[in-house]
């Protein structure tokens, strides 16, 4: 099976649908930045090297800045045995272009 690109629209009917995982696969830097709320982060380089230790499910959705590095990502993940496999067009710039928020992961208490 091959990746499928996606749109925002269709990423939130997925996302709301609670049948897929969404995986952001952006540095740390970015992923503090903002993300998209149910996202689990999981960088690139992470996945490059043992996509099938970090991927335990079908219907995943990866997400990046702009879908460049999620459909890498993606295309990892169909190369580890996954069959339903979506690469959000745009990544995050088209979410937020769309009007979705962002999210900031909580802060980790010191001490």
């Amino acid at each position: 099976m091959a990746v499928q690109s996606i749109n925002v629209m269709r990423a939130r009917e997925l996302i709301e649908s609670g049948e897929v995982e969404v995986i952001d696969v952006r540095d740390p830097h970015e992923w503090l930045a903002g993300h998209l709320e149910v996202a689990r982060h999981v960088p690139l380089t992470r996945l490059r090297t043992g996509a099938k230790s970090y991927l335990n499910r079908d219907n995943v959705i990866f997400v990046c800045a702009a879908g460049v590095r999620s459909n890498m990502a993606a295309q990892l993940a169909v190369s580890a045995g996954l069959t339903q496999v979506y690469n959000l067009a745009g990544g995050t710039k088209a979410w937020v272009a769309a009007g979705h928020a962002l999210v900031k992961p909580a802060r980790q208490a010191v001490g």
